[in-house]
This record gives structure tokens, C-alpha cells and sequence, in this order.
């Protein structure tokens, strides 16, 4: 009989690299034998719901190092985070502004809270991404929304687009209400290497990041930052109490008071390297004639205010794959595990923890696949005509994300009777379910919409492509959930 452990062992010795969280990449830090730290709240150690000795020192730090008012750790992952900042900043039944590219968290605060919510809908980019949530946007909403209490938005997103924060906080702001930033795939902005600024810095009130997706922490590991005074940070702390464990990991804690100790002291030289090791990735893979590696020049600036090009977006189609095929083919023959597949791009994501061997094995596959590409067409086996003449990439996103007719809130919905039922048969009725791509782990529908007959052909594809659907039904057997009266 095989165990986890050894699964997990046996995995760590082969040759797979990872693309993949956590930011670590498997690499041996400097850090003691898990099992002889393992503690609980004994004397001396401090408590992370009343923290006022070491961990209180550790967060200090965390505060210094992203220049917040206030750091809480989080080891419950961004989620938590998540839950208490939103619950935080509302009240019962208040209205929010959210972006409709939010993590399903949000939504969960959304329901728990029982939120009004009005969604900002991100523009769809050229090459068929989700794009930025823009200042006007906001503006227009919340003119049209006086009432709203806060904006939610994530910057960047999985594929690394990045809003305008600086002045959707300054439009937040002149209505005197808080900006919420889901910043979970950020928390190596801000420290040089030519990456954005973090949302900090930039004005956001409440910042969520999660350490472990791009530094070299343990998976669970986050921080909340609170940057002004527009969420009062006893709630804060009152919710963080509601939502995260009772019995904090002090392995977590102390990995994180590890990684913020690295970035504080070695930040500069490090994220120095990490920009040369991708910049010499998208030199060498410039040249692809069938794959595509997404760059900077890919982007207008009204798709998208900044790009965070540590995520490696590989569109596929023009090679005559889905993003599936390009996966395994990356997985199967040379060993390179990718964090995410969509419809017709897979991506790759990158930390300060890479090495160039990776990098190098990377680029390497890619031209070689791009090589087999042009050999099949040279011999006729493979025909690529039918493929559009201006180069655009098949917007699937733009298919999936659809706005579908709301009857009611989502917390409205979900109070309601429900019964499963074929996908054929949920036409025409309310989603008792949020369903949603994962990753990322953004909604397709949400309780309180209609399922159209879009959308079930949309799920139909994203089952033929070989994604991965999930709800709390199971979607990947077309049953789905509808409110029944």
C-alpha cells in the first residue's frame, strides 16, 4: 500500500519542474525539521488571534516590508482573508461594486453577508483573455450606485493583468468608501525586477496577497494588509477570528516571517536575477511561428493598465491545439508542469525560486513542438488554412464569461428549494449553484441567474476541451442545481 508521503517523495525525486504554486518550487530552503517546530500556543510563543509578542514582531515586519498600516498573517490562505476584509467593510444587506473576475471567496462573502451585489464586467483582450477593470468603469458605477459601501476588484488577475489601482482608489476615495483588492497573485510587486507596484503603495485600503503563489512560502500562507482607516481594523480582527483556525501552524507563521526576512534582505539582488532569467525566456521563445508566448506589445492599454509577464500565457490554437493537448504534450513528453489550462492557452507560472535550467527546458519544448508544427504541414498531415488570417486568437474567455439575466441576489437564491437536474433540463431556470472553471476559480453563473442555453453549450465545450468544471453538484456529469418553487 502506497501513502500520500509517498507519493508525495517519490514525486519530489523525479524530474517533473514545476510551473506551478507554491513560489518556493520545491527548493530545500533553510528551514528546521517541520516536526520539532510543530507547536501550539504554549508560553512564550505568542497567539495569532491576540498577537502581542513574536508573531506581532513578525507581522510588524510584514507591514514594513509592503509599507501598510496594519499586517495581519493569514493561515488560511488568501480566503480568509477574503471573507474578513469584505465583512469587515459591509454591513448586512449593504450594496458593494465587484469585479465579475473575482475568486469564488468573494462571492462566498457575498452570500454569508447577504451583499447586493453590482458586477464590473473586465474587458475581453484581442487574444482572448480577461482584461482590466478600468477607472471609468468604476466611476460610472458608482455614480449609478451611490449607495455602494465598497469596490472589490482583483489585480492582477491569473494571467497577470493589472488595473488601474492608483486611481480607481482615488475615485473610491471621493465617494469616501474603501477599495478592495484581491492582490493574491501579486506579492512580488513592488520590489523591483520591472513588476508593478503592489496595491499598497498604490492606495487600496485592504490588500489581500497570498505569499505562497509567488514567493517562497508554504501553500496556505497569506497576508492582509490594511492601508487607511476606512475599515475599522477591530472588525477586521474580529472576522479574521470567525474565519481562520483556532490553531494557527506556527511552520506557517514562521515560514512567512522566513520569506518577508528574505525579500527585506536580499529583495533587490534576487528580483534582479529572476528579470534576467525571464527576460532570456522571452527572448529565446520570440521567434515561435505556430505557439505563441504571450508579450507585452500583446496588450493595448485599454485592455490592460500594466502586465505582470512573470505569468507565462502559451496560446496554443494557432498550432492547431487546444490548451489541454499543449498541456499534456508539455506534461507527458517533457516533464514540465504547467499551473493552468484553458480553452486554447495554458500557463506557466514563475517565482524568484526558478532556475534557468527550468526556464531553458521550457523554451526548448516549446520550439521543438513548434518545429514538429512545421514539419507535419511541410508533409500534409497537417492543415491549418482553416485558422483566421489576421492572427486573432479564438476568444473562448469572451464566450464563457457571458452577463446572464439576474431574478435575485445570491444569498436570495440560495435560501431557496433547489433539485438537481440534466443540463438540458436547467434551460430556462434559476442557478441554485455557482459554477465556475477551476482553476481560476472564476463564476460562470452565480445563484439568483438564469441558465441559457449559452451557457449550457458553453459547458459543453469546456467539457470536450478536457477542463475542469466544478459547482456543488457535479457539473462534470451535467447535473446542475436550479431554485425550485
Amino acid at each position: 500500500m502506497k501513502y500520500l508521503i509517498d507519493d508525495l517523495e517519490e514525486y519530489a525525486q523525479s524530474d517533473y519542474y514545476p510551473f506551478h504554486m507554491p513560489g518556493h518550487k520545491r527548493k530545500s530552503l533553510s528551514f528546521p525539521n517541520p516536526y520539532e517546530i510543530d507547536i501550539t500556543e504554549i508560553d512564550g510563543f505568542d497567539n495569532l488571534h491576540h498577537a502581542t509578542g513574536m508573531i506581532k514582531e513578525a507581522e510588524v515586519r510584514g507591514a514594513e516590508l509592503y509599507h501598510s498600516k496594519r499586517c495581519f498573517f493569514l493561515v488560511n490562505g488568501s480566503t480568509c482573508g477574503l471573507l474578513a476584509a469584505i465583512s469587515a467593510a459591509t454591513r448586512r444587506g449593504d450594496k458593494v461594486l465587484v469585479a465579475r473576475n473575482c475568486h469564488k471567496a468573494v462571492y462566498h462573502a457575498l452570500y454569508m453577508n447577504e451583499l447586493q451585489a453590482e458586477y464590473l464586467y473586465p474587458s475581453i483582450t484581442k487574444n482572448g483573455i480577461q482584461g482590466q477593470i478600468t477607472v471609468e468603469q468604476v466611476q460610472e458605477s458608482l455614480y449609478e450606485n451611490p449607495d455602494a459601501v465598497a469596490v472589490i476588484l482583483t489585480s492582477p488577475t491569473y494571467e497577470g493583468i493589472v488595473s488601474d489601482v492608483a486611481k480607481i482608489a482615488e475615485v473610491c476615495h471621493e465617494h469616501g468608501i474603501p477599495l478592495i483588492v484581491d492582490e493574491a497573485h501579486g506579492a512580488h510587486f513592488g520590489f523591483g525586477g520591472g513588476f508593478p507596484e503592489n496595491a499598497v503603495k498604490l492606495g487600496a485600503d485592504a490588500v489581500i496577497m497570498s505569499l505562497h503563489k509567488t514567493l517562497p512560502s508554504f501553500t496556505q500562507t497569506a497576508l492582509l494588509h490594511l492601508a487607511s482607516d476606512l475599515i475599522d481594523e477591530k472588525r477586521v480582527e474580529r472576522y479574521l477570528s470567525i474565519y481562520e483556525t483556532s490553531s494557527p501552524s506556527y511552520i506557517f507563521m514562521a515560514g512567512m516571517d522566513s520569506c518577508i526576512r528574505l525579500i527585506a534582505e536580499h529583495g533587490q539582488q534576487l528580483f534582479a536575477d529572476y528579470r534576467k532569467r525571464l527576460t532570456a525566456f522571452y527572448e529565446k521563445t520570440a521567434d515561435l511561428k505556430y505557439l505563441h508566448v504571450m508579450q507585452n506589445e500583446d496588450l493595448s492599454i485599454e485592455e490592460a493598465f500594466d502586465w505582470d509577464d512573470s505569468k507565462l500565457v502559451i496560446f496554443a490554437e494557432r498550432a492547431g491545439m487546444t490548451g489541454d493537448e499543449l498541456h499534456q504534450i508539455l506534461l507527458k513528453k517533457y516533464h514540465l508542469q504547467m499551473e493552468m489550462v484553458s480553452g486554447y492557452y495554458v500557463l506557466g507560472m514563475t517565482s524568484l525560486m526558478d532556475e534557468d535550467e527550468g526556464l531553458e527546458r521550457l523554451a526548448g519544448a516549446l520550439h521543438e513542438i513548434d518545429a514538429k508544427m512545421q514539419e507535419d504541414i511541410s508533409k500534409g498531415s497537417k492543415n491549418l488554412n482553416h485558422l483566421p488570417d489576421d492572427g486573432m486568437y479564438h476568444s473562448f474567455i469572451e464566450k464563457i464569461y457571458q452577463k446572464y439575466p439576474r431574478e435575485m441576489q445570491i444569498y436570495q437564491a440560495e435560501e431557496l428549494p433547489y433539485k438537481e437536474v440534466t443540463l438540458e433540463e436547467a434551460v430556462g431556470n434559476m442557478s441554485a449553484d455557482t459554477i465556475y472553471l477551476y482553476p481560476p476559480g472564476i463564476p460562470m453563473i452565480v445563484p439568483g441567474e438564469i441558465i441559457t442555453k449559452r451557457l449550457a453549450d458553453n459547458i459543453e465545450e469546456c467539457l470536450s476541451l478536457g477542463l475542469r468544471i466544478e459547482g456543488s453538484s457535479d457539473v462534470q456529469e451535467k447535473i446542475l442545481k436550479i431554485v425550485y418553487f
